[in-house]
This record gives structure tokens, sequence and C-alpha cells, in this order.
């Protein structure tokens, strides 16, 4: 059971950092080349890089750390450890990419607000789906929703909208226009994000109904029950046709799940008949929970 922890936790912190380096890539590849501020402390290390040069891993790792600190006070000593190694890991990425990429890999600024939006999205989704958190203006959420009835996601809209539109201010090399279109590039490259971080979650969180029929129910039950730790219950059937009594096993889980499912029916008993249906939602333990 150690050994199967351990393993556990090593797939889930390298899916987290895979994460975090699409999130790199975003920023150092196609943000900040074209000077386009996006969201989050992220938004703040990228102008602090283009009034300063300092590297925004720096100006992200201490930002962040003054962040958990005040959390760990505020939210309790038990705040997500996932979310500093996040921290950690994020900024130590940023600082490297940031080093090996210095040209554009896009050279037109909209294409490259898009991509660099999709990938940050897609990156935030894959790390979220982990448990893990980047930090940032998440935790200035949390802490505002603790004291305030105001939900955290305007709070981080909120905060995402001042970080954008404080470029105007801060990108005094460019004439005043073009540098209200690279605040439009940067909302563009938002809402992308946005979009992006919504769909890799919402397919993350489909799930499926599967009833297997099968002489081995008890053999498939344990498997499913011991291996991929969901729920079965068993229920008492008839085949109208052969008119034999019938044990149906019924499960949830998420879709990508499924096919782990299907692998040990097959290597149990290959014969037997199953069905699948999506599901609209799935709560309880294990699933979702029930929000009023």
């Amino acid at each position: 059971m150690t050994t199967k922890l351990i393993l556990k936790n090593a797939r889930t912190y390298s899916i987290i950092v895979f994460g975090l380096l699409l999130y790199a890539i975003s920023w150092t590849a196609f943000l900040l080349p074209h000077k386009i501020t996006g969201g989050g402390v992220s938004g703040i290390g990228a102008l602090v890089f283009y009034t300063t040069g300092i590297p925004m891993g720096y100006t992200y790792l201490l930002i962040n750390v003054g962040l958990i600190l005040l959390a760990i006070r505020m939210l309790g000593a038990n705040f997500g450890i996932k979310t500093i190694i996040g921290v950690a890991a994020g900024a130590f990425l940023l600082g490297l990419m940031q080093t090996l990429i210095s040209l554009p890999v896009v050279h037109d600024k909209f294409l490259s607000a898009l991509i660099g939006g999709g990938l940050a999205g897609v990156g935030l989704g894959i790390i979220f789906t982990q448990g893990g958190s980047t930090g940032g203006t998440d935790i200035i959420a949390m802490i505002i929703n603790k004291y305030r009835n105001i939900s955290p996601g305007r709070v981080i809209l909120a905060c995402d909208v001042f970080i954008i539109g404080s470029s105007f201010f801060v990108l005094l090399d460019m004439p005043p226009i073009t540098r209200i279109e690279t605040i439009v590039y940067g909302y563009v490259s938002m809402a992308i994000t946005a979009y992006s971080l919504d769909a890799v979650l919402s397919g993350s969180k489909q799930s499926v109904q599967i009833f297997i029929f099968s002489n081995k129910y008890a053999d498939i039950a344990d498997r499913i029950t011991h291996d991929l730790n969901r729920g079965v219950t068993l229920v008492e059937g008839k085949g109208w046709y052969t008119k034999e009594e019938q044990k149906v096993l019924i499960t949830m889980v998420r879709k990508f799940e499924a096919n782990d499912v299907y692998k040990i029916i097959k290597e149990i008993d290959p014969d037997a008949f199953i069905s699948t249906a999506s599901v609209m939602g799935i709560f309880g333990r294990g699933f979702e929970r029930i929000r009023s």
C-alpha cells in the first residue's frame, strides 16, 4: 500500500509539473516576447519584467511566498502543500524557460495571444484536475471570501482586469494606441485562458454509468473496488428470454477511468455484457459535492 501511494503521488505531482511547464511555455514563448500582459501574479511578474528586466520567475516566487504566508496566518497552518509545491515549481520553470526562449515563436501578435491563452488554460486545467494550484490571485480570493460575501470568481476577474489594464502605464516605450491594442490582446488571452480552463475541467469531470452482466461478477467487483477505488452495487436481475437469474453490477466512474474498467472485465470475463451511458452529473463521495 505504501508503494502504491508513493507511485500515485509521484504520478499526481508529475502531471502537475507538466501542467506548470505548459503554463510557463505559454508565457515565455507567446506572451512575453510581444509584451502581452495576462492576469494573476504572473501578469504582475510580466509588468515588472517589462519595466526593470527582472525575470518574472523571481517576482512570481516573491509575491506568492508573501501570499502563502498571509494565507497560513489567515486560513490556517494546514494550507495546501500542493499550492506550495506548485508555486515553487512554477517559479523555477518560468525562470528556466525565460532563459531558454528569448524570441517569439509566433510573430503575429494576435495569434500569439490566442495560442498563449489557450496553452495557459490547458496547463492550469491539468494542474487543477490534480488538486494543484499556482497560488496568486486564488489565495487573495480565498482570503477575501472568508471575510466578505464575494465570490472568488469575481475577485479573480477584478484582479486580472486591473493587472492587464495597468500595462497601459508600464509600456511607456509604445505609442498610446499600441498600448491600448496590447491591452486588448491581453484581455483576449485572458478570455481564451478561461475558456480553455473550463473545457479541460468539464472534460475531466465527465462521468459514465456502467452496467456489467457477468457470471464472474464477484471477481470483477473486487477488482474495480481495489484497483480503481470505485464503488460497485450488485443488483438482482432476471433474463426474460432465458428466465435465468442474473447478477448485475453497477458502477459510476469518470469517463477517463472507463477504459480501466473495460480492461479489468476483459481480463476476467471477455464474454461479459457491458452497457455504458454518459450521465449529466454524479454527486457524492468521490465525485462532486452538492452546492446550494
